[in-house]
């Protein structure tokens, strides 16, 4: 079995949500929908104050450049573009929507003849972003120009601890995933297809080559973090090494998530733009661990409060455990790169402080990419940006193999990450 180098092998913690299929999420009577879910520009508002819309209604247009339409995931009636607290803790613009619990609904205009250029405006039109994760808007990923691709990659890993939501739409949904992926090959001009599942998931493995045929297969992958990595998961599918500092189109590849391949077919088979997604809700600190429909812009609270989330649990993390971040206010809504809200218990947290680096090179053994984190810490510390981009901390992907790995618990990839984000800072 073809698989990366190094890595690591956490424990998975599926088994909290795995076998919970699913279900509604919460309605709440308020939500905060964000104007930036994707990385590039905020989206620009299309409606005011005191405006009713309707569930699918556009309520932001794409800006200029790198940006995603923005639809309301219910109907009610618009508050304003408000200030609201994001995961970063800065306040950003959301569109603040009341709901009025009577779920009309308009749908995106049937599209005509399926081409590959109806199909890439297609996903534009619809907000589809990256929903692994980046939110990276996924026409402009799926429009390579001159660049030639010949293999669309579909990421099915989900090798983060935990999570369960792309488990369970691969059992659940797999014809439609594999129709969205043939459309997503249209967009780009692939050939074929390869959708990359760890083989922790049999079952899932199983179910989606039932539904696969032709050019589009299913490629059982080693259970290993980080398996869903990008670079990795190339590899792993197609043994193509994607060279440094270019992207997957350069190797002759595109990558995109099951959630997206599911987001894509909604939006050209069903016309139903991007309001919504599947998350995740897990952890010991939850009461009823689950796998739920949740619309962009629901509070964490909400979330909280129909999964049994204790606010009190040791920790929460807005998505994996690895590379997620801490929840500190649950005031927070969702967006389309939501995957998952962990409520975690003490047993589930390590509490060991930081100590001196033992010069052990676990670090360097499990690091993915290849990197010797432990140096450029170092350099970081010594504030020698120029040692550090040396050792590579650009390459970083922050999946935090180093950190869960050290004996001295020291905060490697936070380190490599800031170090990552002072190179390019100062333009290094």
């Amino acid at each position: 079995m073809v698989t990366f180098a190094n890595g690591i092998h956490p424990k998975g913690c599926k088994e909290l949500s795995g076998d919970q299929a699913i279900g509604r999420g919460p309605d709440p009577q308020f939500l905060y929908v964000p104007l930036s879910q994707h990385i590039g520009a905020p989206a620009q508002p299309a409606v005011g104050a005191g405006e009713r819309v309707k569930r699918g209604q556009l309520i932001a247009r794409a800006a200029e450049g790198l940006s995603a339409n923005v639809y309301s995931p219910v109907s009610g009636t618009v508050q304003g573009v408000v200030q609201h607290i994001t995961q970063s803790g800065k306040k950003r613009d959301h569109i603040l929507i009341e709901n009025d619990f009577s779920d009309e609904s308009v749908s995106l205009p049937p599209l005509g003849e399926i081409t590959g250029g109806s199909v890439l405006s297609r996903i534009a039109e619809a907000g589809i972003v990256g929903m692994g994760g980046a939110a990276f808007p996924t026409a402009a990923k799926l429009n390579t120009g001159e660049k030639k691709v010949d293999v669309l990659v579909v990421n099915g890993a989900e090798c983060e601890p935990y999570i369960t939501c792309d488990y369970r739409i691969m059992l659940e949904y797999a014809p439609e995933i594999v129709k969205g992926v043939r459309f997503a090959m249209l967009a780009c001009g692939a050939e074929r297809a390869v959708i990359g599942i760890e083989d922790n998931k049999p079952d899932a493995i199983r179910t989606m080559s039932g539904a696969a045929e032709g050019n589009v297969s299913v490629k059982r992958l080693k259970t290993k973090y980080p398996q869903g990595a990008e670079k990795q998961l190339v590899y792993s599918c197609v043994k193509r090494v994607i060279p440094e500092g270019k992207l997957p189109a350069d190797a002759g590849v595109v990558v995109v998530n099951v959630h997206t391949a599911l987001a894509i077919y909604k939006a050209v088979a069903e016309n139903t733009p991007c309001y919504e997604r599947v998350m995740t809700v897990s952890g010991k600190g939850a009461e009823r661990p689950c796998n739920i429909w949740v619309k962009n812009g629901t509070p964490y609270r909400d979330l909280a409060e129909f999964c049994g989330g204790s606010e009190d649990c040791a920790r929460i993390v807005a998505g994996g455990p690895m590379m997620g971040d801490p929840v500190f206010s649950l005031k927070v809504c969702t967006g389309k790169g939501s995957s998952s809200l962990l409520f975690l218990s003490e047993s589930e947290c390590e509490s060991k402080s930081a100590s001196v680096c033992i010069g052990c090179g676990r670090c360097v053994a499990a690091c993915p990419m290849g990197l010797s984190p432990v140096f450029i810490e170092r350099a970081l510390f010594d504030k020698n940006y120029e040692e550090a981009k040396w050792y590579g901390a650009e390459s970083c992907i922050g999946c935090g193999c180093c950190s869960y790995v050290c004996p001295a618990k020291r905060f490697l990839v936070q380190s490599v990450k800031l170090a990552k984000k002072t190179i390019k800072e100062k333009g290094l």
